[in-house]
């Protein structure tokens, strides 16, 4: 998802501003007139028969939903049904996460509220495409089918150890291969299913990979992103996924904030504390990005530009490692905006620059 302007639109009062809360099961809603004045409120079943029979053939409303599991098809539905439909990005709006009062007929009006006086204060954003919402299902599934290898492996390793013994050094893809004859006889019951469901995710994994690999054919950008070290098939397919654009984001620069890399901020007066990264963009991207980095500043990262301006910064101890880290995975995720805008591939050593890894400033 995106975030959106469209201040020229939302300057004219509506017909009727509706808030919906939404819930996995019923949703509760809100809805004002004209003049901003409660005129119903009730309950509906969260699913497509509903929500159709309650919107379908109205006078055009804008409605206001919060980004949830089902804002996305919420949200396409009613906008084929003629309304306008703003949908909040819930991270931002504190008036309705700290709320004293917090119940769900209540945010159905906050938001009805806000979407009446000021949408821009609901921070609104926009859902990608069905068929990049599918896309991006694909890395989602095998980013859990990753971690659900990556579980079992590691019970399998702390079953060895309880037993005095250890199992030799193996990458994911060859770990069955690797240490199957390594495990004592006495274990064989415990550990051969385990073994064997690592065996069936490695190749389900593999056949993901696959797929992912294919979607540079719909998605040429992916190809110039791949330039970048560190940068393979999977993160490259879920930047150019997630962001949805690469207008998602006015400058390369506001990159790092757009995904949670940026330093939180509480600056009052002469206080201006220092803080750690914000967390508030996509967590799964981000991580990727840290994945990316650790390569880029690993033994196996090629010499760049970036490379030399973080090896700098992580000279200071373990903290500053950590730091360093952060830092290049912020330059990684404004260079990558960067290539994208412009369509050029990477170069580790820009010419046009003066000072090491300024071309991925952030």
């Amino acid at each position: 998802m995106k975030k959106i302007s469209r201040e020229g639109e939302w300057k004219q009062r509506p017909y009727r501003t509706v808030g919906v809360d939404l819930g996995d099961r019923f949703s509760r809603y809100c809805v004002l007139n004209g003049e901003g004045e409660v005129i119903e409120e009730g309950r509906i079943r969260t699913n497509e028969e509903e929500f159709r029979r309650h919107w379908e053939g109205e006078a055009r409303q804008r409605g206001v939903l919060e980004t949830g599991t089902h804002s996305p098809w919420i949200s396409r539905l009613l906008q084929s049904l003629g309304h306008e439909v703003i949908v909040a990005n819930a991270r931002k709006v504190r008036a309705i996460s700290e709320n004293e009062s917090k119940n769900d007929r209540q945010d159905a009006e906050m938001l009805a509220r806000l979407g009446y006086c000021n949408p821009k204060l609901l921070r609104p954003i926009r859902h990608r495409s069905v068929e990049r919402q599918c896309d991006l299902n694909l890395l989602r599934a095998r980013d859990t089918l990753v971690r659900a290898r990556t579980m079992l492996i590691n019970s399998v390793r702390g079953l060895v150890k309880s037993a005095g013994r250890r199992l030799p050094a193996a990458t994911s893809e060859g770990f069955v291969r690797r240490v199957s004859a390594a495990v004592p006889a006495e274990l064989g019951a415990a550990t051969q299913p385990l073994l064997q469901q690592i065996a069936g995710l490695t190749i389900q994994i593999r056949g993901l990979d696959h797929t992912i690999e294919k979607l540079a054919e719909r998605y040429p950008e992916i190809h110039i992103l791949r330039t970048v070290p560190g940068v393979g098939p999977v993160i490259a397919a879920a930047y150019v996924l997630t962001l949805d654009g690469v207008e998602a984001v006015a400058h390369s620069r506001s990159v790092g904030g757009f995904l949670g890399l940026r330093p939180k901020q509480s600056q009052s007066g002469d206080s201006d504390p220092e803080h750690n990264i914000s967390k508030t963009g996509n967590v799964y991207l981000r991580r990727l990005l840290v994945q990316a980095a650790h390569y880029v500043l690993g033994r196996f990262g090629p010499d760049s530009a970036l490379r030399r301006w973080g090896l700098k910064l992580a000279a200071g101890g373990q903290r500053a490692k950590k730091r360093a880290v952060v830092a290049v995975a912020r330059k990684l995720a404004v260079l990558l905006h960067h290539l994208w805008r412009t369509g050029q591939n990477y170069q580790p050593f820009p010419e046009a620059i003066s000072a090491p890894g300024t071309a991925a400033s952030s």
